[in-house]
């Protein structure tokens, strides 16, 4: 386990794992991961490079910087575009990797360049946004692993009243205590939301939703497991959220295999039901 507090620390612990020709995992805010009891064989390099410099609409940031504590000072100076993000407690790095959004809104609205190690020529090279292959939720760096995220570049827009997008942050923040399962730790949403239609006529008189659903192609994961009689299922201390069936809780001592177990019950039984494939947004490590 290596702590990285800033960019070259992150290119040496490459560069030592290349060598010793062990495997690494990198490691943001942790907020979006499963990982097995079995452990991780090989390095975990923990991104802590935090730098936040803000120039004009322009804001350099490290890979490890803290999405929360990014939102509310790009709010401070008047920048909007991260308000969506103030209740994510992951890093800059994670959240470009994975393309988090929330409210129909993308991390990748903000970004102008990454910047990434390329693990087999050991270079740095930039990306610009076009570059990026940003989908939902998703990016050329979850999909190529040899490119490790160590920074970027933020552009935001700026605006006469920061109590404006502080208002916003408020409301997102009031919607999340309201919506979603804050008592007990989870990983967040499970799931992605599916992008597809349902044209089975008898599920669609069972389900009447689904109209509106279809009209969108957006189908909610929460939606197809809570109709599947999930919400509120318990395996070991671990629970499908009565609150919001996309999140699975930790009530007290759960192990990732209990995790595990009600994942993939819940893509068993969507499966059987609606015929979607679930697909997980949390990476699950070591299974």
């Amino acid at each position: 386990f290596f702590i990285a507090n800033t960019e070259k620390d992150i290119v040496m612990a490459l560069k030592t794992a290349r060598k010793l020709k062990l495997p690494f995992f990198i490691l943001g805010g942790g907020s979006n991961l499963l990982i097995s009891e079995k452990g991780i064989k090989g390095l975990v390099i923990k991104v802590e490079n935090r730098d936040i410099k803000f120039q004009k609409e322009k804001t350099f940031v490290g890979a490890g910087a803290n999405l929360i504590k990014l939102a509310y000072l790009s709010a401070d100076k008047g920048l909007s575009g991260l308000e969506w993000s103030a209740g994510i407690p992951g890093t800059v790095g994670g959240a470009i990797y994975g393309n988090a959004r929330a409210f129909d809104v993308g991390m990748s609205e903000a970004v102008k360049i990454v910047r990434a190690v390329n693990i087999k020529s050991m270079k740095i090279l930039e990306f610009k946004k076009d570059q990026c292959e940003f989908s939902p939720e998703s990016s050329v760096f979850k999909k190529n692993k040899n490119l490790v995220i160590i920074s970027a570049v933020l552009e935001f827009k700026k605006e006469k009243s920061t109590e404006k997008i502080k208002a916003h942050i408020k409301g997102f923040l009031e919607y999340r205590r309201e919506k979603h399962p804050a008592t007990f730790p989870s990983a967040g949403s499970v799931f992605v939301n599916n992008r597809t239609t349902i044209e089975n006529e008898i599920l669609i008189e069972k389900f009447p939703e689904l109209k509106n659903y279809n009209k969108k192609r957006l189908i909610p994961s929460w939606y197809l497991i809570a109709r599947c009689g999930l919400s509120g299922k318990k395996n070991g201390q671990a629970q499908i959220s009565e609150k919001h069936s996309n999140f699975i809780v930790n009530l007290g001592g759960a192990k990732a295999e209990d995790v595990m177990g009600l994942i993939d019950l819940a893509k068993q039984k969507v499966k059987k039901t609606f015929n979607i494939e679930l697909e997980p947004e949390i990476q699950l490590v070591g299974f």
